[in-house]
């Protein structure tokens, strides 16, 4: 028996048998996951920074109803009430993103945040989502002959973006917002020749992040050569999936997180790994590939360009995140401060990537032909 009957018209019917429930699932998968491994990392984090064992935790508790009200209610909209409301959260993120080089904090050499109503703001994580979907909103056929502007509009969005990014600086949001760009552009029809130009364009950008910030260059060196650098995160990441071995050594035994200060963030792949075992790392990619799979699957027979390519970007920039945490934690690129979707403690992240599913499941619901309303 189901919730809902097929032949009730009620709001909640209508989204129940059109949003795509496995995919829902798989989200409910990685929260629930995360939510274990804050539990087992957060408490000694909190304590080096002088907070009691579970403040971290209790924040994360905290914002996981509101992310889960984004979730729910962003993917009542279709395609257009996602376009609008992306539309205002582009200006809207962007325009803080700016005003974190005025007025943000300096943390690390980088002033990435900045506080809004007590809490601690990180806007870039925003303009992901909603440039994303902007972005396939510009670039999307159109019988008036004005898709040649959508793409110079979208260039000009782009360019104006990686500069208030690398004014913070922020390379690695700089690459992953580059990279999702790039591939809704060639999704969009780019031609051959201009997908060579922008390939060349991109390596030519990582040799003058290189050659421009000493910390991208310090990070390249460590990771072709570790010797002579300061491996010492990477290492103890390294030991704790060495010492979980296959079923890890059990919730709370782990050493890592007491020697790691972002344990509860980037390296909390690593707290999984020691404690769960590489058995619950597999769980974790598994989740994440079926819910690229399956996004992407549901995209076949979309006749909108605009939802194909905002859909396809929504699950670019979500897959490759992830991708680059996990990476990172393994040695496999070097080091990045980006979170794990849905699994780092982090409020900026997770509520970025509850607009992110959320516009992707209102993208993805079956309508009538398939087409935008």
């Amino acid at each position: 028996m189901t919730a809902y009957a097929r032949d009730d018209t009620s709001a909640m019917s209508r989204w129940w048998w059109t949003v795509d429930r496995w995919s829902l699932a798989a989200v409910g998968g990685l929260v629930f996951i995360g939510a274990i491994l804050i539990l087992a990392a957060s408490p000694a984090v909190s304590t080096r920074l002088g907070l009691d064992g579970f403040a971290l935790a209790r924040r994360h508790f905290f914002l996981l109803p509101v992310a889960a009200l984004l979730i729910f209610g962003l993917s009542f909209l279709g395609p257009r009430g996602v376009r609008r409301m992306a539309t205002i959260g582009f200006l809207l993120s962007l325009a803080l993103t700016a005003w974190t080089l005025v007025a943000g904090a300096e943390i690390n050499g980088a002033r990435r945040w900045i506080g809004l109503a007590g809490f601690s703001l990180q806007p870039s994580e925003f303009l992901k989502p909603t440039f994303a979907v902007a972005t396939a909103w510009l670039l999307a056929a159109r019988p008036d002959g004005r898709r040649l502007a959508g793409g110079v509009m979208a260039a000009g969005l782009l360019a104006l973006i990686l500069f208030v990014l690398l004014r913070q600086p922020d390379l690695g949001m700089s690459l992953l917002v580059a990279a999702t760009w790039s591939a809704q552009v060639f999704l969009a029809g780019l031609p051959w020749f201009w997908v060579i130009v922008l390939a060349a364009m991109g390596a030519a950008s990582l040799v003058g992040a290189y050659v421009a910030f000493p910390h991208v260059a310090l990070r390249i060196d460590g990771f072709i050569d570790p010797s002579g650098t300061d491996t010492y995160q990477i290492d103890r990441s390294l030991e704790a999936f060495a010492n979980g071995g296959l079923f890890g050594r059990g919730p709370g035994e782990g050493d890592v997180k007491l020697h790691l200060p972002d344990a509860h963030s980037d390296f909390i792949f690593a707290v999984a790994g020691e404690e769960f075992g590489i058995v619950a790392c597999l769980i974790i990619v598994t989740l994440f590939a079926f819910l690229l799979l399956r996004g992407f699957g549901r995209l076949f027979g979309e006749t909108s360009p605009f939802v194909r390519i905002a859909a396809a970007g929504l699950l670019i920039d979500l897959g490759l995140q992830a991708l680059i945490n996990m990476s990172s934690a393994l040695h496999l690129v070097p080091t990045k401060g980006m979170t794990l979707p849905f699994i780092s403690y982090g409020g900026s992240s997770l509520l970025a990537t509850s607009i992110t599913v959320g516009m992707l499941l209102a993208l993805s619901r079956r309508r009538a032909g398939m087409g935008m309303p």
